[in-house]
């Protein structure tokens, strides 16, 4: 069964509850939610959900990947698919597609996210989409595995990074909290 709408609601809630200081931030998502938008459809403008992975070796540094399409090293993650029942597993799978590590060798921290992130995404004439917005949320994952063969047509490298080198306090400070 795909993502639903009540699912990204639920979670989006608990999340708030949680982390009330946010809920401006995500205002644009919860306005989306009320008027009836498929978040969970790529082409919904002004902004559609993503799942996104921060995964945490032993040693507590955090993995993350070269996108080919921004030429920016981030955490993995991407849209949506069908077959997706839960944001944590949408997280899960993106996390394995990109980096080539079997789901068998994560652990998540926890059934919600950690982190949901706002950011501006620039319009792409080649796709036909406009510029808008990607609510990210971001599940914790644990692992002793190495980085697996990545996917080339999304990732052109890989990198195991110090938690010190996120450069958003907010998410640093929980990964810091979560892992002590």
């Amino acid at each position: 069964m795909a993502i639903t709408a009540d699912h990204i609601r639920t979670t989006l809630n608990a999340y708030l509850d949680e982390h009330p200081e946010n809920e401006r931030e995500l205002a644009v998502a919860l306005g989306l939610i009320a008027d009836g938008d498929d978040l969970t459809s790529r082409k919904t403008s002004p902004g559609h959900v993503t799942a996104g992975a921060i995964l945490v070796d032993a040693g507590h540094r955090v993995l993350h990947i070269h996108h080919n399409a921004t030429g920016k090293w981030l955490l993995p993650g991407g849209h949506l698919e069908s077959e997706d029942n839960t944001l944590l597993q949408a997280a899960g799978r993106e996390l394995a597609e990109e980096t080539g590590i079997p789901p068998h060798a994560v652990t998540p921290h926890g059934e919600g996210p950690l982190h949901v992130d706002t950011h501006p995404i620039d319009a792409n004439p080649a796709k036909g989409e406009p510029a808008h917005q990607h609510f990210d949320f971001r599940f914790l994952f644990r692992t002793t595995a190495d980085i697996g063969d990545l996917q080339t047509e999304e990732v052109s490298d890989a990198a195991w990074r110090d938690i010190d080198q996120i450069t958003d306090p907010q998410l640093r400070h929980r990964i810091t909290a979560a892992l002590r």
